[in-house]
C-alpha cells in the first residue's frame, strides 16, 4: 500500500541514495510494490485531457514519480539530491522508450485516422508529450538545484582559493543556464501544446526569468576581467528581463512560485552596480600617469629614429618626412670586371679632328726648333 511505498522511500532517503546491496534491493522492493498498485491505474490527466495508460513501465513510473519528488524535497545533502534525480531522469527515459515502442507498429493506424486530419495529436502521442514534459522539467530541476549550490560555492570562493582546490566560475553557472534555457525551447516544441496558449506564456516567463540570471552571471564575468562598460551594460539587460516578469507575472504567479526569486535578483543587480561604478573609478584612480612623449625637435627623418617614440604631426600630414630624399652619394667598392663590361656598351665620340691638329702642330714645332726660334 502507500504506507509501504512511503516508509521504503524513507529508508532510501535516509540511506543517502549510495549505490550497493542495500540501494539495490530496496530499489526492487519498491519497484514491486509500485507493480501491484499498477494494476489500479488506468488513465492520467494533464492539461485539461485525459489520456488512457496501458503500458505496465509508464504506470509504474507515474505512480512513483510524487514520491521520488517529495524525497528530493526532503533531501538535504547535494549528493542525495543528484542521485535521485539521476534516478528519476533513468526512469523516465525507459518509461518514453516504451511509448516510442508503443508508437512504431501504430504509425500506419494514426497515418490514416481522423484525429490527425483534424490536427489533434493521438492519445499515445498526448502521453509520450507528457512524460517528455516531466523528463525536461525534472532536467530543469536538477540544474537549477546544482546552479543553487554553484552560487553558494561562489560566496566561499576565497575560503576554496586557501585550501588550493578548484574554485567555480561564473562561466560554469552560465552552462547551466544554457541548457535550462534549451530544455525551455524544447517545451514549447510538444506535440499537442501548440494551440495552448496558457502553457506557452507561461514557458516564455520562464524563459525570461534563466535570461535574467544568464545574463547576471554574464556580467559577473565581465566584473572578474574589469570590464566594466561592458557589465554594466549587461546588468541593466537583466533589470529589463526582471521587469518584463513582473509585468508578465499576474495570473501564473501560481505556476511560477518555484522559480528563482526576481525581485531579489533586482536588488542584487542594483547593489552590484554601485559597487561595480566605485570599482570602476577606483581602478581609474589607480592607473599610473604617463610621462607624455617627446615632441620632434632636431629634424631628424623618420628612418634615423625608428627605436625612438616621439610624436611628430608631420607624419600624417602631406609632407611627412621619412627619409632623405634625393639621398646623399656614398662611396662603394667596385671591382675592374665592373667596368670592363661597362665599356663593352659605352659609344666613345671621334676624335679624328683632334688627331689631326696635334700632328699639324707637331711638325711646325720641329720646323721652328731646327732654326733656333723655339721660345
Amino acid at each position: 500500500d502507500q504506507s509501504a511505498i512511503s516508509e521504503l522511500m524513507q529508508m532510501r532517503l535516509r540511506s543517502g541514495g549510495t549505490e550497493g546491496l542495500l540501494a539495490e534491493k530496496l530499489e526492487a522492493l519498491i519497484t514491486q510494490t509500485r507493480a501491484k498498485q499498477a494494476a489500479t491505474m488506468s488513465e492520467v490527466e494533464w492539461r485539461g485531457r485525459t489520456v488512457p495508460v496501458k503500458i505496465d513501465k509508464v504506470r509504474i513510473f507515474l505512480l512513483g514519480l510524487a514520491d521520488t519528488e517529495a524525497a528530493i524535497a526532503q533531501a538535504e545533502e547535494e549528493e542525495t539530491k543528484e542521485r535521485l534525480f539521476e534516478s528519476l531522469l533513468s526512469e523516465c527515459r525507459d518509461a518514453i522508450q516504451a511509448v516510442r515502442e508503443e508508437l512504431k507498429p501504430d504509425q500506419k493506424q494514426r497515418d490514416h485516422s481522423s484525429e490527425v486530419d483534424s490536427g489533434k495529436v493521438t492519445n499515445i502521442q498526448y502521453l509520450h508529450s507528457y512524460l517528455t514534459y516531466i523528463k525536461l522539467s525534472t532536467a530543469i530541476k536538477r540544474n537549477e538545484s546544482m546552479a543553487k549550490s554553484l552560487q553558494k560555492a561562489l560566496l566561499q570562493q576565497q575560503q576554496l582559493e586557501d585550501d588550493g582546490k578548484r574554485t567555480p566560475r561564473p562561466q560554469d553557472l552560465i552552462r547551466l543556464y544554457d541548457i535550462i534555457l534549451q530544455n525551455l525551447a524544447d517545451l514549447q516544441q510538444l506535440p499537442g501544446l501548440e494551440e495552448d496558449k496558457s502553457f506557452l506564456k507561461e514557458i516564455g516567463i520562464k524563459t525570461l526569468v534563466y535570461k535574467a540570471y544568464r545574463c547576471f552571471f554574464i556580467a559577473q564575468s565581465y566584473v572578474l576581467v574589469k570590464k566594466w562598460s561592458e557589465a554594466l551594460v549587461l546588468y541593466d539587460r537583466v533589470l529589463k528581463y526582471a521587469n518584463e516578469v513582473q509585468a508578465q507575472a499576474g495570473t501564473y504567479e501560481n505556476n511560477l512560485k518555484e522559480l528563482p526569486d526576481v525581485q531579489e535578483l533586482i536588488t542584487q543587480v542594483n547593489a552590484e552596480k554601485y559597487s561595480l561604478q566605485a570599482a570602476a573609478i577606483l581602478d581609474a584612480e589607480d592607473v599610473p600617469e604617463v610621462e607624455s612623449p617627446s615632441q620632434v625637435k632636431d629634424g631628424k627623418p623618420l628612418s634615423e629614429r625608428l627605436e625612438t617614440f616621439c610624436l611628430d604631426s608631420s607624419l600624417v600630414s602631406k609632407q611627412a618626412t621619412l627619409v632623405h630624399f634625393p639621398p646623399e652619394f656614398q662611396p662603394i667598392p667596385c671591382k675592374p670586371l665592373f667596368f670592363d663590361l661597362a665599356l663593352n656598351h659605352v659609344t666613345l665620340p671621334p676624335l679624328e679632328d683632334k688627331v689631326e691638329q696635334k700632328s699639324k702642330s707637331g711638325l711646325t714645332g720641329y720646323i721652328k726648333g731646327i732654326f733656333g726660334f723655339r721660345s
